[in-house]
């Protein structure tokens, strides 16, 4: 079933937006918030109490893939040094 058209846009849709956010960290020298690369790309408008899910969810596929990691001090998000070969 995973074949479909809409399963083939649904995972080109995901991969630009992990593009995005992934060109969005590369620029940024400092690190970002999820608040920051949400509102940057437009994605973190949400329903009521709910704002940041969709910016979140993408960095966390991100982080599962070894090519972003989160500073737990101050929580911002940056490209990782050494990327899994």
């Amino acid at each position: 079933m995973n074949n479909g058209v809409e399963y083939r846009q649904a995972q080109l849709a995901i991969a630009e937006l992990k593009a995005a956010v992934l060109s969005l960290l590369e620029k940024a020298h400092s690190g970002m918030s999820n608040a920051a690369i949400g509102r940057s790309l437009g994605i973190y408008a949400g329903h009521k109490r709910h704002e940041g899910h969709v910016s979140r969810t993408l960095l966390a596929m991100l982080e599962a893939e070894g090519v972003v990691q989160q500073d737990p001090d101050d929580q911002t998000w940056s490209v990782r040094s050494h990327m899994p070969s």
